[in-house]
């Protein structure tokens, strides 16, 4: 047994459900592509941070301010499961260890690709940040646009949700912090 044929399964019931006929030439294989997508959606769940690092850490003196910018995120309401996407913003101090450019936007990604809320979303970025550099400082703004509410519920197409986890001197220090966002233009 393939894995996620489960997925296939509740979804040929699901169509069924809402009135459809999952038999019908343009639904044939859409269990098999939803099973895909949520193999996709949820891999973060298979991820650790251990192996998203893959030892990219490295000593360096500098202790100036570290920020990537601009990294677009997706990921799924767990109150819903409807998409929320945006950018996120991601600044640190470094205290004698920087690491790979690249590995933030994975960082992301890993907690993005699970069931989330937008405000836990955050935390959890900072604190993995925290966690393998032990800066200053760390700090993750994010900017997402929910579907839960603008296809249903309120239904407010233009709104715009904005989280924040400050850590270290980012919390600390107001000048630090005011730095950071008149550097990613906030």
């Amino acid at each position: 047994m393939k894995e996620y044929d489960n997925i296939e399964d509740l979804t040929n019931k699901l169509l069924e459900e809402i009135g459809e006929d999952p038999k019908r030439e343009g639904l044939i294989k859409t269990p098999l592509r939803v099973s895909k997508a949520w193999k996709f959606f949820s891999n973060g769940y298979k991820q650790n941070l251990d192996n998203i690092i893959n030892n990219a850490i490295f000593s360096e003196g500098s202790k100036d301010m570290v920020v990537v910018r601009d990294i677009e995120f997706f990921s799924l309401c767990e109150h819903h499961l409807l998409p929320f996407f945006g950018k996120a913003y991601v600044a640190y101090i470094p205290n004698g260890k920087v690491i790979g450019l690249s590995k933030i936007p994975r960082i992301i990604d890993m907690f993005s690709r699970r069931l989330q809320v937008q405000e836990r979303l955050t935390r959890q970025i900072a604190e993995a940040v925290k966690d393998v550099l032990d800066p200053i400082g760390v700090a993750v703004i994010m900017e997402g646009q929910h579907m839960c509410m603008q296809m249903r519920g309120v239904k407010k197409q233009s709104s715009l949700a904005t989280t924040s986890s400050m850590l270290g001197k980012f919390r600390e220090s107001d000048r630090t912090r005011a730095e950071f966002l008149s550097i990613i233009g906030l």
